[in-house]
Formats: structure tokens, C-alpha cells, sequence
């Protein structure tokens, strides 16, 4: 079974400021309220360890395999709930410069076996997540933008 939670956010600063705010993973606790914590290099092969606490939902810590790295472009991670086919989630966040602004696209294609029991915790709690974190990127993207013009 797979399920797809997909959400975007314009963001008035240039794709390189957004990305540093989004690569600056010990940073994340000082603005995340969904990922609220993470450590771990952004590279391709490595392993990070995400504390998640989605707004209503139950927190978790879990360990994705970071999957695609394009400066400024693309972060991706695979993570996995025991053995592949019980629970993936491919997560990802993409930069692109719209018309002076910076749009993120932050989804997550999920699938395996538990995706269906698991529905209206990610249609809820989950995607809720996603956008607090959209919206707090942005705040504090565009921040760091003014910041420094």
C-alpha cells in the first residue's frame, strides 16, 4: 500500500539562504516544533537520528539513511520502521527559485504493509507537522534574509 503526504510553502528568500537554514541540522531544536531535534551530516549514505513530534500525534525517534543531496536543491532520507515493505518513508525536501521566491516542496511517498493502519495518524497529526515545519522554515529563512540585506 502506498500513501503520499505532499505540502509546499513560498519563501521570500533566495534558494542558498533557505538551504543553509535547512542543512543546519543541530539548529533545527532552536526552530522545529515537528523535527525537533536532528543530528547527523548531510550526505548521501549517512545516517541521521530525527526526534519527530508531531503537533497531537505520538513522538518518535527514528534513523533514515540520507538518500539524495543537490546543494541547494534536494535532501532526501529513507526511513524504515523494522524490515523493508513494514513501514517506508521517503522523505524529501525540494528548493526551487519561483519568480524571486524560493518554493519548497516537502513530501513524503510512504509504503509497506502498516501504511494503511497508519492513515489517519498521517493524514492528521503527520501532515500538520509538515506544514508547522513549512511555516517555521519560512519565518526563519526569510529572517535570515532580511538579516542580511
Amino acid at each position: 500500500m502506498n500513501h503520499a503526504l505532499r505540502t509546499s510553502v513560498d519563501i521570500d528568500a533566495p534558494p542558498s539562504v533557505v538551504w543553509d537554514v535547512l542543512v543546519d541540522l543541530d539548529a533545527w531544536a532552536d526552530w522545529n516544533p515537528f523535527i525537533v531535534s536532528s543530528s547527523g551530516s548531510v550526505a548521501v549514505g549517512e545516517q541521521l537520528t530525527n526526534r519527530m513530534e508531531p503537533p497531537g500525534g505520538k513522538g518518535m525517534t527514528f534513523k533514515p539513511k540520507v538518500t539524495e543531496v543537490v546543494d541547494q536543491q534536494v535532501f532526501e532520507w529513507l526511513g524504515r520502521l523494522g524490515l523493508p515493505g513494514i513501514f517506508d518513508g521517503r522523505h524529501r525536501f525540494e528548493l526551487s527559485e519561483q519568480g524571486g521566491l524560493t518554493r519548497l516542496e516537502h513530501t513524503e511517498e510512504l509504503s509497506g504493509i502498516l501504511v494503511p493502519l497508519m492513515r489517519k495518524s498521517l493524514d492528521g497529526p503527520t501532515l500538520k507537522g509538515f506544514e508547522v515545519m513549512n511555516a517555521a522554515l519560512r519565518d526563519r529563512a526569510e529572517a535570515r534574509a532580511r538579516a542580511v540585506s
